[in-house]
C-alpha cells in the first residue's frame, strides 16, 4: 500500500504521526499511526502534513519523501539509529544520505525529528509514496 504524505500529519507538541481521517466542525480528526486511536484536533492546533515539509540543501530544498528514500538508500538493510543517538552518528548518516544538506539551517534537532518520522513511516506505513500527480488525480475524483 502506498503512503500519501499529504495525509500524514505532525502535530506540534505531540509525539508521533497521525493519519488524516476527516474534517470536523472545528478542525480535523486524525488517527495515530502507532496506537490507531482517533483524536480531534482544533483549528488552532499547529498541524503540518509531511508532504509540505522539506529540508534545506545547498541547492535549495528537498522534500521529505526524497529525504526518506535517501535515508533508506544510505541505511541499506540496517535499522535507523535512535533519534536519541549521539550527534556525531546522526550527522554522519545525513552526510551520507544527503551530502549537500545545509548545516547552517538544518540542525541536529531537525535530524532527530526526521529520523523519528522515518522510523514511524517504516514501522506503520510504507516508503512507497504516492506521487504528486497521483495525489492531484485522487483529489479530482
Amino acid at each position: 500500500m502506498q503512503t500519501d504524505l499529504a495525509r500524514i500529519l505532525s502535530v506540534a507538541g505531540l509525539h508521533g504521526l497521525f493519519q488524516y481521517v476527516a474534517q470536523s466542525r472545528s478542525g480535523v480528526i486524525a488517527e495515530s499511526l502507532e496506537s490507531k486511536q482517533r483524536k480531534a484536533f482544533s483549528a488552532t492546533s499547529r498541524i503540518s502534513t509531511l508532504a509540505d515539509i522539506a529540508i534545506y540543501t545547498s541547492e535549495g530544498e528537498i522534500k521529505l519523501d526524497q529525504v526518506f528514500l535517501a535515508l533508506k538508500d544510505a541505511l541499506g538493510d540496517a535499522e535507523a539509529p535512535s533519534p536519541k543517538a549521539p550527534e556525531k552518528e546522526l550527522v554522519a548518516l545525513f552526510k551520507k544520505a544527503i551530502p549537500n544538506y545545509d548545516a547552517d539551517r538544518f540542525y541536529v534537532s531537525h535530524m532527530r525529528k526526521v529520523i523519528d518520522w522515518y522510523d514511524q513511516i517504516v514501522k506503520y506505513a510504507s516508503l512507497d509514496f504516492v506521487k504528486e500527480e497521483e495525489q492531484a488525480d485522487g483529489q479530482d475524483a
